[in-house]
C-alpha cells in the first residue's frame, strides 16, 4: 500500500470494535485543518456464529484501509468488565480489527476508552452523547448519526491525532462545560 501524499496530510481509521456493532470514522488531516472522510457501523447483530462475525470485522476493515488509504489506525481497546465471555469475544474483534491493519501494514495504536473520552470532552467519564457532540462541533458534522458507536470509533481517530501533539485544530478547552460556554453563539 502506497502512501504518497505529503507529509503534513495523513488520514487516520478510527475503530471501535464490537461483536453487536463496529464503529469506524475516518478523517484526513491537511497542516492545521481536521476534515470527516467517512464513519458508520458494521451491523454484526443478525450474523450467526462468533467466527462469523469476526470474518466480517476482518473484510470491512480490509475494504476501509483499501478504499481510503488511511496511514494509521486508532482502536479502542476493550474495557475491563465483570463478563469475562465478553471481554474475550471483544478482545477477539479488536483483534481481527488490528490483523486486517497489520495485514495492510498499518502502524497501530491503542487507546483506552477513557483516554479517548478525555482527549476529546476533556472528561474521561464523558458520555457517548457528549462525546458525539463535542465531535459534532470539531468536525462540523451537520447531522450525528443514529448509532453512536459511529462517532465512537470517530473518537479514536480524532484522540490519536490529539494525541500526537497536533490538536491545532483550534482552542483547547478544560472540558464540556467550558466549550459550551465560550461557544454559545455557535449553539443552534
Amino acid at each position: 500500500m502506497s502512501n504518497d501524499t505529503a507529509s503534513n496530510e495523513r488520514i487516520i481509521l478510527g475503530i471501535d470494535p464490537g461483536t453487536v456493532l463496529m464503529g469506524y470514522g475516518l478523517i484526513q488531516i491537511s497542516g492545521s485543518k481536521m476534515k470527516l472522510i467517512a464513519l458508520g457501523v458494521l451491523d454484526l447483530a443478525k450474523i450467526e456464529g462468533h467466527s462469523e462475525k469476526l470474518k466480517k470485522i476482518f473484510a470491512r476493515t480490509l475494504s476501509l484501509i483499501d478504499e481510503f488509504h488511511p496511514h494509521q489506525l486508532a482502536i479502542e481497546a476493550p474495557f475491563f468488565g465483570k463478563n469475562i465471555q465478553s471481554m474475550l469475544k471483544l478482545g477477539r474483534a479488536q483483534g481481527v480489527a488490528i490483523a486486517a491493519a497489520l495485514y495492510r501494514d498499518l502502524p497501530i495504536h491503542e487507546y483506552a476508552p477513557r483516554k479517548i473520552k478525555q482527549s476529546i470532552t476533556g472528561n474521561g467519564n464523558a458520555s457517548k452523547e457528549q462525546v458525539a457532540k463535542m465531535l459534532q462541533q470539531l468536525l462540523s458534522i451537520k447531522e450525528l448519526p443514529n448509532n453512536l458507536d459511529a462517532t465512537d470509533g470517530l473518537a479514536a481517530a480524532v484522540c490519536h491525532h490529539f494525541q500526537n501533539g497536533n490538536n491545532s485544530v483550534g482552542k483547547k478547552y478544560s472540558g464540556w462545560k467550558a466549550f459550551i460556554t465560550e461557544n454559545l453563539q455557535r449553539k443552534a
